[in-house]
C-alpha cells in the first residue's frame, strides 16, 4: 500500500441511457431495467444491428448557449453536464484558490466521433471540400477535459486518457494517486463518449462483436456487446478535508491497479486482468477476503466474460462462488471509454446504499462463467470493498478499488 492521504468520493454525476442524472440512473440500476433499445439517431437499415444504449431526450440547449455548442461535440457535453452535477453534489464552491489546486482528469476512447464523421461524410461523401472551421477543437479527445476546466474555471493540471475501454478507470485511478500524494488538493474525473455515428457503427459491424438483440453478460447465450454514450464524473478529496467541511461521503476510493496483457490487441488474457486486480488490492492495502462485489467488465461477449471469471476465480480462490459480480452494461450498454466511470458510480452508490445491482438480460447460467453474477434482480447487501473491473483493447487493464466508510 502507498503511503498518503485517505481519499473520499464526494460528488457524484451521471448521464446515460438509463436517465439524466444520477439519481434516476441509480434508480434505473436498481431496478435492474435495462436502457437497450433501438438506435433512433443512426440510420441503421445498413447495418447488421439496430440496438444500442442511446442516451434519449438529451437536449443539449438546456445546457448551454448556441455559441458554446458550436464548440462541443456531443462526447463534451456529456464530460461537462455531469462534472457540472458531480461538483454540486459534492456542495463545492471552487473559489480561485482550490480552483488552482483542483484536477481535471478525463477519459475517452473516441474523442469527437460525431463531428469526425460528419466532417468526413462532407469532405469525401458529399465532395465540397470543407469541413466545420472548428473540427479540430471539438474532435479532440482532451476537449471533455478541457471544457470542464474552462467551464468550472479550474486552473490546475488537467488531463486525459485515451486507453480504450479502460480510458475512464485510468483517468480516475490517476487522478486518486494525485490526490493522495497532495499533487492535487481535489480532483474531478471521469470519462464521457458518443461513438453513435454511421461510420464508427460500421466498424464495430465489421469486428462481429455486437449482440444482434441485448447484451446478456456472462449467459450460455450471450451473443456480444451492446454499445452505449454518456458520462459519468466522480469529485475525489481527502477525506479529512471532506469531514472538515461536513461533505457526505460515498465512499473511500482506495487502490487503483494496472496492467498490460502484451498478448493480442483485441483477445484478452487471464493473467493481465489477474494482474491488475491483485495491484488494486496491494495499493488499497485489501485482502481478497475483504471484497464482496465486483462491477466486471462483463462486455456480453463470449471470450472477454469467460476470461474475466476465471481471473476473478483465481484472484478470490475458493471464496470466489461467494463474491457477488455483475455487470452493469446489460443495462448502460458498453461505453467505451466512459464505461469505466459509470460503473465507478454505480459501484460507489451500491456500497452507499446497501444495494448490488444486478446482471440484467440473464437468461441460463454458462458452466464457464461459474460465479453469482447477481442475475436480473438487485440484492441488498452490506459490503464492505468492491472492485471495479476495466478491460481494454490492446490488452490495457485497469481496475479501481472501493472502500465503504462509516
Amino acid at each position: 500500500m502507498s503511503a498518503g492521504r485517505s481519499v473520499a468520493v464526494t460528488g457524484l454525476g451521471a448521464i446515460c441511457s438509463l436517465g439524466h442524472d444520477v439519481a434516476s440512473v441509480w434508480e434505473s440500476l436498481a431496478r435492474g431495467t435495462s436502457g437497450i433499445g433501438p438506435i433512433r439517431s443512426v440510420e441503421t437499415s445498413n447495418l447488421r444491428f439496430r440496438n444500442g444504449a442511446e442516451v434519449a431526450g438529451f437536449d443539449p440547449g438546456r445546457h448551454f448557449e448556441p455559441a458554446r455548442l458550436d464548440l462541443l461535440d456531443r462526447f463534451a457535453q456529456f464530460a461537462v453536464v455531469a462534472a457540472r452535477e458531480a461538483v454540486r453534489d459534492a456542495g463545492l464552491e471552487l473559489a480561485p484558490e482550490l480552483a488552482a489546486k483542483t484536477a481535471v482528469v478525463t477519459g475517452s476512447c473516441l474523442g469527437g466521433q460525431t463531428t469526425e464523421d460528419a466532417g468526413f461524410f462532407e469532405l469525401y461523401g458529399r465532395g465540397t471540400g470543407r469541413m466545420h472551421p472548428l473540427s479540430i477543437p471539438r474532435v479532440m479527445a482532451n476537449a471533455g477535459a478541457s471544457q470542464i476546466s474552462m467551464d468550472l474555471a479550474i486552473t490546475g493540471p488537467v488531463s486525459t486518457f485515451s486507453t480504450a475501454c479502460s480510458s475512464a478507470s485510468h483517468a480516475i485511478g490517476h487522478a486518486f494517486w494525485m490526490v493522495r500524494s497532495g499533487t492535487a488538493e481535489l480532483a474531478i474525473a471521469g470519462g464521457s463518449e458518443a461513438p453513435f455515428s454511421p461510420g464508427h457503427l460500421k466498424g464495430w459491424e465489421a469486428l462481429r462483436v455486437v449482440s444482434p438483440d441485448t447484451c446478456r453478460p456472462f449467459s450460455l447465450n450471450r451473443r456480444g456487446l451492446i454499445l452505449g454514450e454518456g458520462g459519468a464524473m466522480l469529485v475525489l478529496e481527502p477525506v479529512e478535508a471532506a469531514r472538515a467541511r461536513g461533505a457526505r461521503v460515498y465512499a473511500e476510493i482506495a487502490g487503483f491497479g494496472m496492467s498490460a496483457d502484451a498478448h493480442h490487441v483485441t483477445q484478452p488474457t487471464v493473467e493481465g486482468p489477474l494482474r491488475a486486480m491483485q495491484a488494486a488490492l496491494r495499493d488499497a492495502g485489501l485482502d481478497a477476503d475483504e471484497i464482496g462485489y465486483v462491477n466486471a467488465h462483463g462486455t456480453g461477449t463470449p471470450g472477454n466474460d469467460k476470461t474475466e471469471a476465471q481471473a476473478i476465480r483465481k484472484v478470490f480462490g475458493e471464496r470466489a462462488g461467494g463474491v457477488a459480480v455483475s455487470s452493469t452494461k446489460s443495462m448502460h450498454g458498453h461505453a467505451l471509454g466512459a464505461a469505466g466511470a459509470l460503473e465507478a458510480v454505480a459501484t460507489v452508490m451500491a456500497l452507499s446504499t446497501g444495494i448490488l445491482p444486478p446482471t440484467a438480460n440473464f437468461t441460463a447460467p454458462d458452466p464457464e462463467c461459474d460465479l453469482d453474477v447477481v442475475p436480473n434482480e438487485s440484492r441488498k447487501a452490506r459490503v464492505a470493498a468492491a472492485l471495479s473491473n476495466s478491460f481494454a483493447f490492446g490488452g490495457l487493464n485497469a481496475v479501481l478499488a472501493f472502500r465503504r466508510l462509516p
